[in-house]
Order: structure tokens, then sequence, then C-alpha cells
């Protein structure tokens, strides 16, 4: 299968599927990542071309652990995507969609605390519209640490999950692995963005569903085609 992970900014696509990500990857499927974000275009100035650069050399390497296919950069203007056209971020995404001929998609969760994260999930869901001939035919929400955990507190916006993805040992310690790779971006505990809340996340996730570590999402879409012989 084809996979297609939409990821804001660098490391929520760690964050939130690293370890389904590797699943993927040992059953054969051919996982995609899409950074959609450059703040250097935003505000250069709080956000300069060589700290882009980094972040960018170090999610090469993340997703070189993880066994990602290829990686996609796209260069909206992160920290103000809600003050972006959604229709040209739409557009882009339903072009590599169409390109990769996407059959599963993973996108953030839409009531995550980053405005740009909401924005990226609305984009998604009109770039896999069930249109006829549309490839897509399974959509997932992630859970970001430091992102959905503090999103916003109205029921409508709470990440509710639905799925549940058991991680091995094998599959947990590549996650970890791959995010210790985002020197830049990983915080100390107890700071959610820690390599312990990542784990300790992982754990509850499993201990939810009886196993040492899952990954939670939220289910969007599944679409059920008939079979050749129906």
């Amino acid at each position: 299968m084809n996979i297609l992970v939409v990821s804001p900014h660098p490391d929520d696509e760690v964050l939130g599927c690293g370890g389904t990500i590797t699943k993927h990857v040992e059953s054969g499927d051919n996982v995609h990542v899409v950074i959609m974000t450059n703040a250097s275009f935003a505000d250069p100035e709080l956000y300069p071309e060589s700290q882009v650069a980094t972040v960018r050399a170090e999610a090469k390497n993340v997703h070189k652990e993880l066994g990602v296919h290829e990686t996609h950069w796209f260069d909206f203007p992160a920290p103000m995507l809600d003050q972006y056209p959604q229709y040209k971020i739409a557009a882009a995404l339903s072009k590599l969609i169409e390109q990769l001929q996407t059959e599963v998609m993973y996108i953030p969760h839409r009531g995550d605390l980053h405005l740009d994260h909401g924005v990226i999930y609305n984009a998604s869901l009109v770039a896999v519209r069930p249109f006829p001939g549309q490839t897509v035919k399974e959509v997932y929400a992630y859970e970001t640490l430091s992102e959905t955990e503090w999103g916003h507190p109205a029921s409508d916006s709470v990440f509710i999950p639905t799925l549940f993805v058991e991680l091995n040992d094998k599959n947990i310690l590549k996650k970890i692995n791959a995010m210790q790779f985002f020197k830049s971006q990983l915080k100390e505990f107890p700071n959610t963005r820690s390599i312990r809340s990542i784990k300790n996340l992982a754990e509850v996730r499993g201990s939810t569903i009886g196993c040492n570590y899952a990954e939670s999402f939220s289910v969007v879409r599944i679409l059920k085609t008939k079979s050749k012989n129906a």
C-alpha cells in the first residue's frame, strides 16, 4: 500500500505515528511523509533559514531511521497557516495524493493547540473528498505530544482514540531512536516533548488494549469498496 503521513512541522510525524510508520515499512508498504511548512517564509527573523535547514537535516535522518520511502517538502508559511488560503494547501495535497496513488493517510488532529494543525486537518479533508476515482480509502488523525493534550477544552475538539496500533519492542525503540535525531525539538522531562513522555504515552495507550505499547488514532474515514464479484 501507499501511505502518506501529513506533518504540519518536522517532528509531528514521529510524535504522532513513528511506531506505526515502522509497522507499515515492515509490512512492505511505501511510506511517504510530507512536511507542509517552512517557518522562514513567514517570519525569517524568528525562524532564520539556517534553523529551518537544521531541522530539515534532522528530519532526513529521522525518516531514514524509520524507513520512510520518500520525504516531500512544501513551503507553506508556518506558524500563520490560518491566514493563508486553505484551498491552495488542499490543492497541493491533492496533487501529491494523485502522484503517489495514496491509499492510507495520517493527518494531525483538528483540535490541537497549534492552529497550523487544524488548518492542515481541514485542507487534508478537502484533498481526500471521496469523489469518483479517489485513491484514499482510509484517513486517521494522530495525536501529537505538546499539541493534542494542550488543545481546545471543548467537546468537539477533544482527541478521542478509536483505533489502537500495537507496537512491539522494536517499533517503540525505532520511534525513540528516530526522535533523538530531532535534537533541536527535544525537551527534558517533564516536558511532554521528551523521550520519557513519548514512552509513557505509548505505555498508556498500550495498557488500554492490554499490551506494552501502542499508538492511538481517531478514525476520520474508512471506505469499504465493493468487491469485483459483487
